[in-house]
């Protein structure tokens, strides 16, 4: 009798459970760009009357379960005027929304959304980039680029002088995600590291992660960067264009089949090549030597997308990209000899690039469950050939051709589902598979000679890998103060007979002192299954792509972090943060060794260590008015520990550095001008300099037995990375000039690169000077003007 009276009690607490349930409603949909019918990701989705809400997904895609009752709904995004609807919720509701772009006083609102969030979520160590800031940056030669922008951001780094690679919380450039549309991208830069290869108005959001990793990403120790492409225009016609310094691009997009079909093209080109040849012929020609000469180096990248709309619960959308650097010189000399005219070539060549594409589609399969289906291929290769050629008459009487190439090939596919069945859980899962070709290196020698033709190959052959993951994660809103995200990544990776596999815990934490202030905690577990092998400070293209092998592990990293955020006034966000970093089986290259040594594996050239990072970031940001911009403040320190480097004793990472700022400020005078100010500073990067010498004799005898003394000089080190450049700073600054015109809008902007001409450490070296030897420093930009012309229509 007691064991059926608690049945009967546990029996009646079902019933009113799954009644409560019954009573709940889902509103459902998407929300999108009114204008051009593009989806926004992010956007703030928010019941005012019980303070439930979420954030719409990758895809602009939303789900909110209610109870049966008035519901206030509130959907903002920044830069979009509020979208607000009361209604009473007694069924299920499919709902599009569309937010106008237009800016109006609600915007307010709208940045009081977005602080909310930043508060209320778990997600920390987060950035998101609008990208009407990123072109509004001043920056080198006015090329707006979007991981410049993000070097801005505390706990990121910038590396060299004019550099865009990304050095974050004390990891490599191997060690960021770099994901266009889902597809890794491995090499981002253009100009030898000087330019990143994301053309911004192509580009509809940058998103970046520094800790704290949500399940749902891995492949990466340090950090992030998701870039979503624009989806087109679904409406109307709309091209951008501009002509600057140093490159010239175009953005084309449209409806193929109005509110059903859109595209967009971009396309973006350096003229650096066809300035400097005149100048170069002009300066071959007053040395009257009769040599033809050509030299040059230029680069270009192209995104294209189309997205076709089959019906409200499925989309498909193919976008690519494809970019190149080419740097060149040839030289043609003619001579008689015999009475026959003879030609003498050379030439060489060098160059890299990526290809990326992806084929995703969306669907819906209930009000609460919707999944992404996603096909992807990329590459990546550089290449560099020599070629020297004779010519007798008309006839070829010798060529020699040498060429190097190397890259990394993927193609695979991903699903990932979004789940969310009651507004306190929402879940996340899917899977992910990547197949690998490697190629570490092949050289090619082909000579022809008098008729006769010899070829040869020699190098690593290529290694082929497979690699996966799959991943659930939950984010549990408990009580409405306790807030919890954690899941489970598991990857695996199988290369040359040996499989790897990982279990990756991640999990955080949100306190929700009040509706203003949040404190919260992350821990993350990350694995790598590929490393970056390097010899250059700029991103040069010879770094080499290579996988874990049965000698060469995986790299690791573990990562906690704890912070508070604070919106102030609706106005200004703060966050405060602290994170302790360890990094297992780094791989560095062994004193001597490159890549151009041919005769040895990879693997023989590097040694493998570890690492740590820990330090503090503070963001202080302004998100409304006529004057907006932020303050970040980095204190850092990073460590590597190699056993048979720096005699086994830990040493500071080359980019170790101790203090980082940077402050910027966006500031409107009216609706036709506009200003932009970045001022940067940063303690100098960690080098390794000889501080003593030492003259030692020895005796030679030669062939005759005649003994000669020589004096031989030993330079002493203290220690690697032990000394400091002087301090890096900055200042840029822009001007921004817009016009209506009857056809569109049209822009005149100036900017300064390094306003006052702080003539900033590239690299340091011993020289003499006066009969004495002292250390010399090489500064690559002083001030630099910028001016370009920019029109929309």
């Amino acid at each position: 009798m007691h064991r059926y009276k608690i049945f009967l009690l546990l029996l009646v607490i079902l019933l009113l459970g799954i009644s409560s349930i019954a009573q709940k409603y889902t509103i459902s949909g998407y929300v999108q760009d009114m204008r051009s019918g593009e989806r926004i990701i992010s956007a703030n989705v928010y019941d005012l009357r019980t303070k439930q809400g979420t954030t719409t997904n990758d895809y602009g895609f939303f789900s909110l379960s209610l109870d049966s009752d008035t519901v206030e709904l509130s959907v903002s995004f920044v830069g979009y005027s509020l979208f607000s609807s009361k209604f009473f919720l007694n069924r299920n509701l499919s709902l599009n929304i569309e937010l106008d772009p237009s800016i109006q006083l609600a915007e307010v609102v709208i940045t009081d959304k977005k602080s909310q969030n930043m508060v209320q979520s778990t997600q920390m160590s987060m950035v998101e980039m609008p990208i009407q800031q990123i072109k509004a940056l001043p920056v080198l030669l006015g090329e707006a680029d979007v991981l410049k922008s993000l070097q801005l951001m505390p706990g990121v780094q910038s590396g060299s002088e004019g550099s865009s690679v990304l050095y974050v919380r004390g990891g490599g450039p191997d060690q960021n995600l770099i994901l266009l549309d889902g597809v890794p991208v491995y090499n981002a830069s253009h100009l030898f590291g000087f330019f990143s290869v994301f053309n911004a108005d192509a580009i509809s959001s940058v998103k970046l992660i520094k800790g704290g990793f949500p399940a749902r990403y891995g492949g990466r120790l340090s950090s992030v960067i998701d870039i979503r492409m624009k989806e087109g225009n679904m409406k109307e016609f709309h091209g951008e264009g501009s002509v600057g310094n140093v490159s010239a691009k175009f953005t084309f997009e449209g409806p193929i089949v109005k509110d059903k079909t859109s595209f967009i093209i971009s396309a973006r080109r350096t003229y650096i090549d066809v300035l400097a040849a005149p100048i170069i012929q002009a300066i071959n020609n007053s040395f009257g030597t009769g040599e033809k000469m050509r030299a040059g180096y230029f680069f270009y990248d192209a995104n294209a997308k189309i997205n076709h709309k089959f019906s409200e619960k499925d989309r498909l959308y193919l976008s690519f990209y494809s970019g190149r650097d080419k740097a060149y010189t040839s030289t043609a000399q003619k001579y008689v000899y015999n009475d026959t005219t003879n030609t003498e070539k050379m030439g060489f060549d060098l160059y890299w690039g990526n290809l990326t594409s992806s084929l995703r589609w969306n669907h819906v399969f209930t009000n609460k469950l919707f999944a992404n289906v996603t096909a992807v291929y990329s590459k990546y290769n550089f290449v560099t050939e020599n070629n020297y050629t004779t010519i007798r008459g008309e006839n070829i009487q010798s060529d020699f051709l040498f060429s190097y190439d190397s890259g990394i090939e993927n193609s695979g596919g991903m699903i990932d589902f979004d789940y969310q069945p009651v507004p306190a859980h929402s879940i996340k899962f899917g899977a992910n598979y990547l197949y690998h070709t490697f190629r570490p290196g092949v050289t090619s020698i082909n000579v022809t000679d008098e008729g006769q033709d010899i070829a040869q190959k020699f190098g690593q052959n290529n290694i082929y890998a497979n690699e996966f993951y799959a991943y659930a994660e939950d984010s549990w809103n408990i009580n409405g103060i306790f807030k919890l995200n954690f899941g489970l990544h598991y990857s695996g990776f199988a290369v040359q007979q040996r499989y790897y596999d990982s279990f990756q815990p991640r999990a955080s934490l949100r306190v929700l002192v009040s509706e203003k202030i949040s404190i919260k905690a992350a821990y993350s577990h990350m694995n790598q299954y590929i490393h970056l092998l390097t010899n250059s400070t700029i991103g040069l293209p010879t770094d080499l792509w290579l996988p874990s092998t049965d000698s060469v592990l995986p790299e690791s990293s573990k990562q906690a972090a704890i912070g508070f955020a604070y919106n102030i006034d609706n106005n200004w966000d703060l966050t405060i943060e602290g994170f302790y970093k360890t990094m297992e089986n780094l791989i560095e290259y062994k004193e001597g060794a490159s890549f151009l040594q041919l005769s040895n594996a990879w693997e023989s050239k590097i040694e493998m260590g570890r690492g740590y990072s820990y330090g503090g970031e503070i963001l202080l940001r302004r998100n409304f008015g006529k004057l907006t911009g932020w303050v970040g403040y980095t204190l850092s320190w990073s460590w590597r520990d190699f056993d048979n480097i720096n005699f086994g004793e830990p040493f500071p990472y080359k980019y170790d550095r101790r203090h980082d700022i940077s402050i910027v400020a966006f500031y409107e005078l009216n609706k036709n001008i506009d200003f932009g100010f970045t001022w940067v500073y940063g303690t100098g990067n960690a080098v390794t300099l000889g501080v003593a010498r030492y003259a030692s004799a020895f005796q030679y005898d030669d062939y005759d037995n005649y003994s000669q003394n020589y004096w031989n000089e030993i330079e002493f080190y203290n220690g690697r990375n032990s000394y400091r450049m002087p301090a890096y700073h900055r200042l840029d600054v822009s001007a921004n000039f817009h016009k209506e015109k009857k056809w569109g809008t049209r822009t005149w902007s100036v900017g300064l690169y390094n306003a006052y001409s702080r003539q900033n450490p590239f690299y340091l070296y011993f020289g003499y000077q006066n009969n004495g030897r002292v250390l010399k420093q090489v500064s690559l930009f002083p001030i630099i003007p910028s001016v370009r012309y920019a029109f929309k229509f």
